[in-house]
């Protein structure tokens, strides 16, 4: 079961690779070795108030980044009885983290133009659908 500690362990990795930075070089920046950052960044190990403080300082976000996208699931708690929901899933697939940092890498002209082709894909998409059904 995916646990919030998962969660933004999750969030530390995906921005750490995206800094360029390794492991070893995270820990040694926040004084811990590579291997706990290795269970941070698993939800094996919980990490401390302080401690993300220090990897959002390293890593240049807010500490909210961390939990940003994560939100109670259906039954409204997040207490450990049932898995938080995941609003930012999809970037554990590797084609949408290509996809992400091509797009990031667009000039904002074009930016524009891939966002209103993938707009235009879906909206085929749902025509197909309600001719399928009528």
């Amino acid at each position: 079961m995916e646990t919030v500690d998962t969660l933004v362990g999750q969030r530390i990795r995906a921005k750490r690779l995206s800094a360029g930075m390794s492991q070893a070089e995270l820990g040694r920046a926040i004084g811990v070795r590579f291997q706990q950052v290795q269970k941070y960044e698993s939800g094996v190990n919980r990490v401390s108030a302080s401690r993300l403080w220090a990897i959002a300082e390293v890593l240049d976000v807010h500490v909210s980044h961390f939990f940003e996208g994560i939100r109670p699931s259906k039954t409204g708690t997040i207490d450990g009885s049932a898995p938080p929901k995941d609003d930012l899933d999809f970037l554990k697939d590797q084609d949408a983290m290509e996809l992400v940092s091509i797009y990031r890498g667009l000039r904002a002209t074009h930016r524009h133009a891939v966002l209103s082709f993938v707009r235009s894909l879906t909206q085929d998409d749902k025509k197909e659908e309600l001719s399928a059904v009528t």
